[in-house]
C-alpha cells in the first residue's frame, strides 16, 4: 500500500468511524477481525506462534480461537482509538477501570516524577486519555511515520487527548534529556516497554524464553529518581480495565547496567503474569523472542536516542 493510500485509510477511520453508531461500528471491525483470522496471513500466523508460548498448553482449535479473540481485541483498541475524539469525559470514565491508582496518585502528589511502562495490551490509548483526565498529563514518545502527514494526525490525535508526545526521530528536541527533564519536574512519562529487539535492548526471559526490551524505563528512574510503575490492560466486556502495580524499586547492588537488567526483568514478570491472565488481548503480531528471529536479525536501533537506551515508541500504523 502506498503512504498516500495507508494516509487516506487511517483518515477515513478517524473522519467517517467516529459518525457510525457504536454497534454498526463494533460490528464491522468484528468482521474485519475475522476476516484477517481467516486469511491467516503472516501476522495472524505470528500471534499464535507467541500466543504459544504464553499457553502452551493448547491444541491447535483452541490456539485457533484465542488467536480470533487476539484479532478481535486488536481491531477492537483501532476501532476505539478512531472514535476517542468524540467519546466524552463521562463515557471515558464509565469504560474505564484501573486498580492501583492510588500508587501514582500519591507519587506525583509527592512531587516525584513517575514512569508508567506497559505492553501492547488493550488500549493504550484511551488509558492515556482516562489517565489525564483525572487530572494527569504526561509525556510519551512516538516513531516518526511516513507519510510525514499521518505522523502529524498521530500526534494531534494523542496531543487532544493531554498527552504531550515526542518525536523518537527528525526532531529538534532531545528525547531523553526531555523526558529527564519532565520526571525531575515531578511530571508523569508513559512508555510502551515490552519490544525492543535492537543491539540497545536489555535480555530478558519471558515466558521462559530470551527476548529484549528497551532499557528507557529502568534508565530514566536510576538517572532521575522517578518511580517505576508497570502497567497491565485487559478488557472486560464493555469495560477496559487496567491496574497499576507498585513500583520496581532500584537494586542496591550492582553496577547501572545490572540494576537496569534487573529492573527491566522485574519488570517483564509483572507483564508476563497479567498477559498470561489475559493472552488475548496482548497485541503482539510480530516476532518478539529471539528464537524466531532469523540469523543475524534485529530491529534497527534508531540513532542517538536509542544507543542511549531510548524507550521503545508508542505504537502506530504498524500496531507494533
Amino acid at each position: 500500500m502506498t503512504d498516500r493510500l495507508v494516509y487516506w485509510a487511517y483518515a477515513l477511520g478517524w473522519g467517517l468511524l467516529k459518525h457510525l453508531p457504536e454497534r454498526v461500528a463494533a460490528g464491522l471491525f468484528d468482521r474485519l477481525a475475522d476476516y484477517a483470522w481467516r486469511k491467516r496471513g503472516k501476522r495472524v500466523l505470528q500471534l499464535e506462534a507467541n500466543l504459544r508460548r504464553v499457553r502452551p498448553g493448547l491444541d491447535e482449535a483452541a490456539l485457533r480461537e484465542l488467536s480470533r479473540a487476539g484479532m478481535r481485541s486488536y481491531l477492537r483498541y483501532w476501532m476505539e482509538s478512531f472514535r476517542l475524539p468524540v467519546w466524552s469525559r463521562e463515557r471515558v470514565a464509565r469504560d474505564v477501570q484501573v486498580d492501583g491508582f492510588e500508587h501514582l496518585r500519591e507519587t506525583l502528589e509527592a512531587g516525584r516524577g513517575a514512569v508508567i511502562a506497559l505492553p501492547h495490551m488493550g488500549n493504550w490509548d484511551l488509558a492515556g486519555t482516562w489517565v489525564a483526565q483525572r487530572g494527569y498529563p504526561f509525556t510519551t514518545v512516538a516513531e516518526r511515520l511516513k507519510p510525514e502527514r499521518l505522523f502529524d494526525r498521530f500526534v494531534e490525535f494523542r496531543e487532544g487527548q493531554g498527552m504531550e508526545v515526542l518525536a523518537l526521530t527528525g526532531g529538534s528536541v532531545n528525547v531523553i534529556g526531555t523526558l529527564a527533564r519532565r520526571l525531575r519536574e515531578g511530571r508523569l512519562v508513559c512508555l510502551v516497554g515490552d519490544r525492543d529487539l535492537s543491539e540497545a535492548g536489555i535480555g530478558v526471559t519471558f515466558f521462559g524464553e530470551e527476548t529484549r526490551m528497551p532499557a528507557g524505563p529502568a534508565a530514566l528512574c536510576q538517572r532521575t529518581g522517578a518511580a517505576l510503575m508497570p502497567v497491565t490492560l485487559w478488557y472486560d466486556g464493555p469495560v477496559l480495565r487496567g491496574r497499576i502495580h507498585p513500583e520496581v524499586p532500584v537494586p542496591e547492588e550492582g553496577d547501572r547496567k545490572e540494576r537496569t537488567r534487573a529492573m527491566t526483568q522485574a519488570m517483564a514478570e509483572v507483564w508476563e503474569r497479567g498477559i498470561r491472565e489475559h493472552p488475548q488481548d496482548w497485541h503482539m503480531l510480530q516476532r518478539f523472542w529471539l528464537a524466531d528471529l532469523p540469523v543475524r536479525e534485529t530491529v534497527k536501533a534508531a540513532p542517538a536516542e536509542r544507543a542511549e537506551g531510548a524507550p521503545e515508541p508508542v505504537a502506530e500504523a504498524s500496531g507494533s
